[in-house]
Parts: structure tokens; C-alpha cells; sequence
């Protein structure tokens, strides 16, 4: 059985939840692994999984100022990701599908790997799954590619939870493709004065890797919208560009698909972030503290409170600029206290910026009951 990893999801990046990061030494690249993703807000860029000729796999990233790719190799500055999903070696669970068998009026991407996917599961070829991957090699009279220049999408953040706005509930949803950067693959420049997509050149072969949700509405690898069940991303096969394969954009029209493989993904591994606070402590006017990253991402820019009888409008606070998964960090803070009794509280991520399943948010903080004798 074939495991997919999910470092955030795609809900969470269109929502701007880029405080967390999985590092690239994470991502076992050895084998067939597939995989997708994005690159630090600092350097955006698309991540895609391409094979080499030697078998194992390389993650190329997709630059966002002018399409191009390059290789990422460990200690390169682009190491980081907010948002990543990937496989271990997919190599023994590869399905091969006879393009022949497909039917030759459709054209549609999507509707291609949907009708391969129910062919091979009415045959009994291919498993049934919630996630299937997908390598293919496809070849495009006219394709539109995206890559991320804005990472935020917009900075929705959450407030959809608590308030509504006056630029509607899609908003966030649709910021992911309108406010990313656009580039046309074409045979020719069209010389349009007033068209909006830059042209990048003549490339049209490419190498594609990435996932056909049957629930594209969780949000877990696809855009969380109805029918948007396939995300994929590649490079042109001369490695001159890369990104997302815009598929469904109006300009996008593909000629043939020249190889598709299907992959049964049953197992699905959430990675995510767990602060907690440890060895709270008061002795010798100073309160001492750990603050521990117990989950599977890195954080960046984590706020940490120390808040005294509930006053909080003298709270002191620390800021964290990196806390990788495992570690942890050791804090003594001077807060001389007058005579009585007195509730030292610490808050790791005080205003929710990190992504935490619910369940673990308890030991997000932990308080002291503090008796001082004397003044």
C-alpha cells in the first residue's frame, strides 16, 4: 500500500497558512515518488516531481518570474516548504493504461484520467481509492501555466469563520489561479497587444506528475471546489519551463497524451505542527520556560505571551523566527513579584497563526500558581 504525505493542504495555502514548512531532506527521493508543491514565500515558485534517467526522482522548482526550472539540491536557500504532498517509492504500485483505449473525441484532461481511472476499476486493473497519482506525458497545441508569485492568495486567513465580506465567500478560492502569474505555450506568439498572459515559447511536450481527487472538495490536493478533481504539475520535457498545467483555462487545448500511469493512493499521513509549553518554572524573580515543537513541520515567526494574573495588557511577548519539528527552545524572563499569590501563564501562539489539530491546542499553554512570601 502507497502512502501519501500531506504537509498542510491546499485549503490551508489558499488561506494563507504559511507559517509552517517541511523541510526538502523530509521528502524521501528515491524510487518513483510523486509528489507536488510550493516553494517559500521568499522564493515562490511551483515544486515539481519529474523521474530521472537513473530512476530515482528530483523535484524541479518552477520560477515565478519568468517560468523557468531549475533542480532543488539540499542547502540551495529553497528548502522549505509551506505547502508539499508526496509518496514514498510509488514504484510497485504503477498501473500503465493502453491510451488506446480511451475515446478519441474527448479532449479534456480531466475527462481523459477520469475515463482511464473507470476503465481500469471496472476491469479490475486498478484499486479503489480516495487519491489516485498520476505520470503522464502530454502534448499541447496551446497551454496556459501558472506559478505562484503570491503565496498569501490574498490573506484570507480565516475570518470566513467568524465574519462575512463584502467581496463574496469565493473570493479565496478564486484568488488562486486569477492572482498567480500566467504564461502561454504556444506553436507562435500570438502578438496580442491586449492579452494578459505573457508568451514564454514554442515548448509543448511535457512531464507531468500530480494527483485526481475523487473528493476534490476536501481541499486535500485540489482547489476545494466541485469537479476540480485533477492537479497536476510538470516541466516541458527540454526542462525550459515549468509550473502548473492550467488545464481547464479556455486557451489550454491539448493535442495527445503520449504515456499515463495511475497510481492507487489508499493511505493518507496529515503532517502538521504541535507547539507545546514545558517547564514552566518561578524561582529567583525569573519565570523559565521551554517551548517545544512536538509535530512534523517546521514553524517560522511563532509569538509566544507570558501573561501575569490575567493582566494582559502587560504581557510580555517573544517572538520565535524558526522552531523545527523536535526542538525546542529554553527562555528565563526576568518579572520580579510583589508579595501573594500569583498565576503565571505562558501561550505559545497566542493569535492562532499556526495550524494545530484542535485536540493537541491544550498544551499550547500552561499555568503556575506562584506564592511569594515577601516583597
Amino acid at each position: 500500500m502507497v502512502g501519501l504525505s500531506i504537509a498542510n493542504n491546499v485549503s490551508d495555502l489558499i488561506l494563507g497558512d504559511v507559517r509552517e514548512h517541511l523541510p526538502l531532506d523530509r521528502i524521501p527521493l528515491s524510487g518513483d515518488v510523486l509528489g507536488l508543491g510550493t516553494t517559500t514565500s521568499i522564493d515562490n515558485g511551483e515544486l515539481s516531481f519529474l523521474q530521472s534517467a537513473e530512476g530515482d526522482t528530483k523535484i524541479w522548482k518552477c520560477q515565478a518570474h519568468d517560468g523557468s526550472v531549475r533542480e532543488l539540491r539540499h542547502g540551495d536557500g529553497s528548502g522549505h516548504f509551506p505547502y508539499v504532498c508526496f509518496t514514498a517509492d510509488a514504484t510497485a504500485f504503477r498501473r500503465p493504461f493502453d491510451l488506446q483505449r480511451l475515446d478519441p473525441s474527448c479532449c479534456s484532461l480531466q475527462g481523459l484520467i477520469s475515463e482511464a481511472i473507470s476503465i481500469s476499476r471496472c476491469e479490475g486493473e486498478l484499486e479503489e481509492a480516495s487519491i489516485y497519482g498520476i505520470r503522464l506525458m502530454s502534448f499541447w497545441q496551446e497551454l496556459v501555466i501558472t506559478i505562484a508569485s503570491k503565496l498569501c492568495m490574498g490573506q484570507q486567513r480565516r475570518n470566513s469563520q467568524i465574519a462575512s465580506s463584502k467581496s463574496g465567500d469565493a473570493t479565496a478560492s478564486r484568488s488562486l489561479y486569477e492572482l498567480l502569474q500566467h504564461y502561454r505555450l504556444a506553436a507562435s506568439d500570438p502578438c496580442q497587444q491586449d492579452d494578459p498572459i505573457q508568451f514564454l515559447g514554442n515548448s509543448l511536450q511535457w512531464d507531468c506528475c500530480g494527483f485526481f481527487d475523487m473528493e476534490p472538495t476536501s481541499g486535500r490536493v485540489t482547489v476545494p471546489e466541485p469537479g476540480a478533481h485533477l492537479h497536476l504539475h510538470g516541466c516541458s520535457t527540454d526542462l525550459r519551463f515549468g509550473g502548473h498545467l492550467h488545464h481547464e483555462h479556455s486557451s489550454s487545448r491539448l493535442n495527445s497524451l503520449g504515456r499515463l500511469v495511475i497510481y492507487p493512493i489508499q493511505q493518507i499521513n496529515y503532517l502538521a505542527s504541535d507547539l507545546s509549553i514545558e517547564k514552566l518554572t518561578y524561582c529567583g524573580q525569573t519565570v523559565d520556560f521551554t517551548v517545544t515543537n512536538r509535530g512534523t513541520l517546521d514553524v517560522s515567526d511563532v509569538g509566544v505571551a507570558v501573561v501575569v494574573n490575567d493582566r494582559f495588557g502587560d504581557h510580555r511577548y517573544l517572538r520565535l523566527p524558526w522552531l523545527a519539528a523536535g526542538e525546542q527552545e529554553s527562555f528565563s524572563l526576568d518579572w520580579p513579584l510583589l508579595k501573594g499569590q500569583h498565576r503565571v501563564e505562558v501561550i505559545a501562539d497566542p493569535e492562532g497563526d499556526v495550524l494545530e489539530d484542535p485536540k493537541l491546542l491544550g498544551n499550547n499553554r500552561m499555568s503556575l500558581l506562584v506564592n511569594i512570601s515577601s516583597s
